[in-house]
């Protein structure tokens, strides 16, 4: 639907960005690249395993790992991160996508294709998941590539998306509705403080 006042443009073209829109943006970033390094992070562990890294070492980094990464502060291991992105998008799927619907009715073709690539993300991870139980269960060559292979599949795939995720919602995303237009604020029920 084209505005009477600027012909060519949609409403939604018109549509100022929100404090709420911005601000719910910058988080998205933020979580996205908290995955990005983390999901780098693993990887990079899982080919030194593969290349052999003595048990001791492997165990040092992990470590590490655990102290310096936003994740696993959150007590978040690689079966647990799996989990943390199921959760992300599901959420997504559940919640922030419908929302963005309503936003902007036009971006109704990418947010089917963002929902399809979260159902193959989720195939990635679950293939993850699968070669780390393998792995704890026989520490083997063939084990251990499996899981460098499953997080290399992982790694592209979720990437991608998240890329794509970006470019392609960013503008609805930062003319969602603030909170004083209606939207439920958190621990509300229907914008009403409980």
């Amino acid at each position: 639907m084209t505005s009477s006042l600027h012909p060519g443009r949609t409403a939604f073209d018109q549509a100022p960005e929100t404090a709420r829109g911005r601000a719910t943006h910058r988080a998205l970033l933020a979580v996205h690249a908290h995955i990005r390094r983390d999901l780098e992070t693993v990887q990079q562990l899982a080919v030194r395993a593969a290349d052999g890294l003595a048990p001791s070492q492997l165990r040092e980094q992990l470590d590490a790992l655990k102290r310096g990464s936003f994740l696993w502060q959150l007590q978040v291991s690689c079966l647990r991160y799996c989990s943390f992105v199921h959760l992300h998008h599901h959420a997504e799927d559940a919640d922030f996508f419908v929302e963005l619907r309503a936003t902007n009715p036009a971006i109704g073709s990418v947010i089917d294709r963002l929902q399809a690539e979260h159902r193959r993300v989720s195939h990635d991870l679950d293939g993850v998941e699968a070669a780390a139980n393998s792995l704890h269960r026989e520490d083997t060559e063939h084990a251990r590539q499996r899981v460098v292979e499953a997080l290399r599949a992982l790694e592209r795939n979720l990437l991608a998306h998240l890329d794509f995720e970006e470019g392609s919602i960013e503008a609805t995303v930062r003319r969602m509705r603030d909170w004083s237009e209606g939207t439920r604020a958190p621990g509300t029920i229907s914008g009403t403080r409980q």
